[in-house]
């Protein structure tokens, strides 16, 4: 989670000329009142009180070890992402823009009365709740692709059939936070507003990709939302540490493209994108956030496009790699097989895994929308 994510996805999508015709917007802080939106008033204390060593924070908040490590203005920090995502979708709702991208956000793992997951503050589910509750907009579509569940967002509007939360990820039996099953699909009147496609470690482009169409576009078509926020972590890179997917920066640009696209034929094209996790910290996650800048600001760049020498030195001496990317892909493939069409008789282990956790999925939630889960249709 080092900033110089940040600082480096920025210095690329400059160095390629992509931030020339965009608004750049610097966010105020969220204050308190923003900020129990999505959080106790016992918890608020308790970051801002955690880096004073004259004060004893209670346990219980999961502050401290090497998730969520206590530093000085903690609480101030985690505030102004907030405030990024909020500034970013109060420029969609007013109509100041219709796409807008906060790469600082994606905090999917910060619950209501806890920090998880490197993550303090749940900057997604203050934003929603504040569209909600103060703009036209009435059904919201959430999709996770980091490869880690989103549950904090899960857990923040588990009862609330105006929001629809859609996470693809890891298999919860091979990676924290372990929650996330097909199974979970909410209950009662918001019953089918929870959707988790779980896919299995070696998770390929074609694979994913394959899974992402076969589930989230006819479920996000019968929701109708007003809005598609996304949370866009790209820890499931090949060379990601935590992740055990095996994506390239290819597929994930495929991945922003078709997200976009959902918000353009559901959602007037309102789509607010967010970062999240990613910690290959110069290969993979400034390549990838500057593809989503570009795919957001209607402006995609080719996977072949060449990294600017410029921006390779000024990584080199950030980060101390000196096998930095030379392109803006890897070389990856994103022709995926179209579900249904199967080929057991030469696929592999892994296809027919992938194939599975779509069929589990798809039966789990479809009929609470309304849909055949075997049909393509």
């Amino acid at each position: 989670m080092h900033p110089a994510r940040l600082d480096l996805t920025m210095a690329l999508a400059r160095s390629l000329g992509l931030l020339d015709h965009l608004d750049l917007v610097a966010p105020d802080p969220a204050d308190d009142g923003l900020l129990l939106r999505a959080h106790t008033a016992d918890y608020l204390a308790a970051v801002k009180q955690a880096p004073d060593p004259s004060v004893e924070v209670p346990g219980g908040y999961g502050l401290g070890g090497e998730d969520n490590p206590v530093f000085e203005h903690m609480h101030e920090a985690a505030s102004v992402i907030v405030g990024g995502t909020l500034r970013a979708a109060r420029a969609i709702a007013t109509g100041e823009a219709t796409r807008a991208v906060s790469i600082g956000g994606g905090m999917h793992h910060a619950m209501p009365e806890s920090a998880a997951g490197f993550c303090l503050y749940n900057d997604v589910a203050v934003a929603i709740s504040w569209l909600l509750d103060n703009t036209d907009i009435q059904r919201v579509a959430y999709i996770d692709v980091d490869v880690h569940h989103g549950d904090g967002v899960q857990r923040a509007f588990a009862d609330d059939p105006r929001v629809l939360t859609i996470s693809v990820h890891q298999d919860p039996r091979t990676l924290w936070p372990c929650t996330g099953y097909s199974s979970e699909v909410g209950e009662g009147a918001a019953a089918g507003s929870i959707v988790n496609l779980p896919l299995p470690p070696g998770t390929r482009d074609t694979h994913w990709l394959r899974a992402y169409h076969a589930v989230v576009p006819q479920v996000v078509s019968v929701f109708g939302p007003d809005i598609i926020v996304s949370q866009c972590g790209v820890d499931t890179h090949r060379a990601d540490p935590l992740g055990e997917f095996e994506m390239t920066v290819d597929g994930q640009r495929a991945a922003f493209l078709a997200m976009r696209e959902l918000a353009d034929r559901y959602a007037n094209g309102r789509w607010l994108a967010l970062g999240g996790g990613g910690y290959d910290l110069a290969g993979a996650v400034p390549r990838a956030w500057t593809h989503l800048i570009a795919v957001a600001g209607g402006a995609p760049i080719d996977v072949v496009t060449q990294v600017p020498q410029s921006w390779r030195t000024y990584a080199e001496q950030i980060t101390a790699e000196d096998h930095l990317p030379v392109t803006m892909g890897d070389g990856g493939d994103t022709e995926y097989l179209p579900w249904p069409v199967r080929a057991d008789a030469d696929g592999t282990d892994l296809d027919r895994l992938v194939d599975a956790a779509i069929t589990d999925t798809r039966r789990a939630v479809f009929p609470l929308h309304g849909l055949d889960p075997e049909s393509d249709v």
